[in-house]
């Protein structure tokens, strides 16, 4: 049983699997076949370089949240591994981790080859075959086992395990849709927001640690720490609200307007009691002498001219209108974006295989006997933050026991 499984796949999720499948099936011969001429690209790439491994999150009904699409279904198999097991992983095969304030676990090494090199070791060690430049061609069934088509062979295996990644368009999955399998359209998700008509570009590299942000005219809401970049916004508020409105953006085109709430405080009424305690203690003060809410010096003058407040002015003659518009531009400050960038080098797909067509328990198929998925070839995605990783190790190491 098991005699002769094939990984579709060399990145998190097809490594994973392909150890997975090694360590429960030893008899078994394993092997990664991944169409490049390179294994781990986003691995390497991931965190600048360091690599998010996974989040701190250890309570499961809070994780499951992190995922706009298949956070509940993958409540049980989070249960079966989880953030917790992932860091016992790694540290077990000497790479230790560290848990930022952030939530995130990254290598103590603050290199991302330590993962590299811990998960292609497991595989030499454990004799799992890696084969690059070797992309397969077509997949068919024939009764319990599966044919893999390639350029120059065709060859058969008793299990196969998909972790091919997400495809950047809906027909690059069109050879499992002709197989049976729904496919969820794709489209991207965690990128950065474009204005290239707005003046808040040149405070590029400014961070405003807490703000809360919405895409106007929608229910999509996020809250975080917000990067001020050369191309316009970026940082987990931005990055959070392009997760979970990744469709509703895509259907806009990336063409809307984003509300940004500097303060971080969503009740209005405690914002006008703290400007109008700023205007009573301070009334002598320069309005770009005083700055709230911990907004640093050329965000707050940049804050200033969008309210129409004089840099001449002090607090005191703010006035009713200038009072007003100084909130309006605080809570609810309005940017027009126009496109998108893909944050850093790591491209995340909203889409996929739809899950009601694999058995989440197994990551097994429900319409090809003997076929198995992992990793973000599934509609399954995250917001930044390990997230992302973390379904790949859980759903590979499932898909490795080849239940």
């Amino acid at each position: 049983m098991n005699k002769n499984i094939a990984i579709i796949g060399g990145g998190a999720a097809g490594f994973f699997a392909a150890i997975s499948a090694k360590e429960h099936h030893p008899e078994a011969e394993v092997t990664i076949f991944e169409k490049s001429q390179k294994v781990l690209v986003k691995v390497k790439v991931s965190g600048g370089g360091r690599c998010n491994v996974t989040n701190g999150c250890s309570d499961i009904d809070e994780l499951i949240k992190a995922y706009p699409r298949g956070g509940k279904k993958l409540k049980w198999p989070f249960k079966t591994f989880n953030t917790t097991d992932t860091v016992k992983w790694f540290e077990d095969r000497d790479v230790p981790l560290t848990l930022q304030d952030d939530g995130c676990y990254f290598p103590v090494s603050q290199n991302s080859q330590s993962v590299i090199d811990a998960l292609t070791k497991e595989c030499r060690t454990k004799k799992i075959n890696i084969l690059t430049g070797k992309g397969v061609e077509e997949l068919i069934p024939k009764g319990d086992q599966i044919e893999l088509k390639f350029k120059d062979e065709t060859l058969v295996f008793d299990k196969v395990i998909l972790a091919s990644g997400g495809s950047p368009k809906t027909s690059g999955l069109d050879w499992l849709k002709n197989l049976g399998h729904t496919i969820e359209d794709c489209v991207p998700s965690l990128f950065t927001f474009n204005m290239p008509n707005e003046s808040v570009k040149e405070l590029m590299g400014i961070v405003k640690e807490e703000v809360i942000t919405t895409i106007q005219g929608t229910k999509l809401k996020s809250d975080g720490p917000l990067l001020i970049t050369h191309w316009g916004m970026s940082g987990p508020a931005i990055l959070k609200l392009s997760a979970f409105g990744a469709r509703i953006l895509n259907e806009k085109n990336y063409d809307f307007k984003v509300l940004v709430n500097w303060t971080n405080e969503p009740k209005i009424d405690k914002v006008v009691a703290e400007i109008e305690k700023i205007v009573r203690i301070h009334p002598n003060k320069l309005l770009p002498n005083f700055k709230p809410y911990g907004i640093k010096e050329r965000l707050w003058l940049h804050l200033l001219d969008r309210s129409g407040q004089a840099h001449t002015k002090r607090w005191e003659e703010l006035g009713k209108k200038g009072f007003n518009k100084l909130i309006e531009t605080l809570t609810n400050d309005t940017y027009e974006v126009k496109g998108k960038t893909t944050f850093k080098e790591e491209f995340v797909t909203c889409g996929g295989v739809s899950l009601d067509d694999i058995n989440m328990a197994t990551m097994a198929s429900r319409v090809i006997k003997n076929l198995y998925f992992a990793g973000e070839v599934m509609d399954v995605d995250a917001i930044t933050g390990g997230y992302n990783f973390q379904a790949a190790w859980t759903t590979g190491f499932i898909a490795g026991k080849l239940n």
